[in-house]
């Protein structure tokens, strides 16, 4: 199986192409970088993804929140059912966990609030 993707590392945005057999990687072409690479296998084999939202606060208002490490693509859905549950209390400031260890990531503030 073949699979195209557009390289995210830098500006140059790359078209590889992936040769597959099942979840084995047999060739990366198009990558002009090592970067490239190892994107093309990360997104393949064991793809994932940093999760941004919002969620409430004691005073009714919205915190922007985001996963202070990438978790696995197929954790997303249930990310957001934990970050849709939650409310922080005030004040916040960036950083400053909101929920710990969600699939292997932190849930952490990313703009301050009093």
């Amino acid at each position: 199986m073949e699979r195209i993707l557009t390289c995210i590392v830098c500006p140059l945005g790359c078209e590889l192409c992936i040769d597959l057999e099942g979840k084995e990687i047999i060739e990366i072409k198009g990558n002009t970088c090592n970067r490239g690479k190892i994107y093309a296998e990360n997104e393949c084999i064991s793809p994932k993804r940093t999760v941004t939202s919002t969620v409430k606060c004691t005073d009714g208002s919205l915190l922007s929140v985001k996963t202070d490490q990438p978790i696995p693509k197929e954790k997303v859905f249930d990310c957001m059912k934990i970050i849709n549950q939650t409310t922080a209390t005030l004040p916040v400031n960036i950083g400053d966990i909101i929920v710990k260890d969600v699939f292997g990531s932190n849930i952490v503030a990313t703009q301050n609030k009093n």
